[in-house]
């Protein structure tokens, strides 16, 4: 294992057991958030960095029963706490890192990811991985049910111009990793970037 992948298990682990009761009110914004995406009936989605599975359960309503939801993260005490939320009836849990899936190319209709750009340890090829596995013009979202003015404000640090969430930053590294940005929000209440995997 990497340090990098050390690092985020590490980090993860330390707050599997309270994660979801120190973010309680989240689940309406995942729900609109996976709304934007338009997955249909019998769509294929992957909740990359998966976490404690909030996300499962608006992706299986909106995939219905003929759908596949997939939730990877590479702590497994996240995944624990997933199954002790009872997520995992929503959707089958993959202990796998998003620079690695064990999918097939263009195996999926859309992925999921929530703050999960700013654990990537390599932004461009962890991107171009999840590219892979999607088939083209499929959906790629990255949220966070804050905005980055208001994240940066809750770990008490400034917003800088580096943040690979802006916009300026954004889109080319998406575009440069098979991805064109459709739409971007970052406002206070969250940020959705929305992506198309192109051909």
């Amino acid at each position: 294992m990497s340090d990098d992948q050390t690092r985020v298990q590490e980090f993860f682990t330390a707050r599997a057991a309270d994660w979801d009761s120190r973010f309680p009110d989240d689940g309406p914004a995942y729900a609109a958030a996976v709304a934007e995406l338009g997955l249909r009936p019998g769509d294929r989605v992957l909740d990359a960095g998966c976490g404690t599975g909030r996300a499962l359960p608006p992706l299986r309503a909106a995939v219905g029963p003929s759908g596949v939801v997939l939730g990877a993260d590479l702590t497994p005490a996240m995944l624990r706490e997933a199954v002790r939320a009872g997520r995992d009836r929503d959707g089958a849990l993959l202990l796998s890192d998003v620079a690695a899936l064990p999918l097939r190319s263009h195996s999926l209709d859309a992925v999921f990811g929530a703050g999960l750009i700013s654990h990537l340890p390599s932004p461009a090829e962890n991107l171009r991985e999840l590219a892979r596995v999607v088939r083209p013009g499929g959906v790629l979202a990255l949220f966070h049910p804050i905005g980055r003015a208001a994240l940066a404000a809750r770990h008490g640090r400034p917003l800088t111009p580096d943040d690979l969430r802006a916009e300026s930053n954004l889109r080319p590294l998406l575009a440069g990793s098979g991805w064109r940005l459709t739409s971007y929000v970052d406002e206070d209440s969250r940020f959705l970037a929305l992506a198309v995997r192109v051909d």
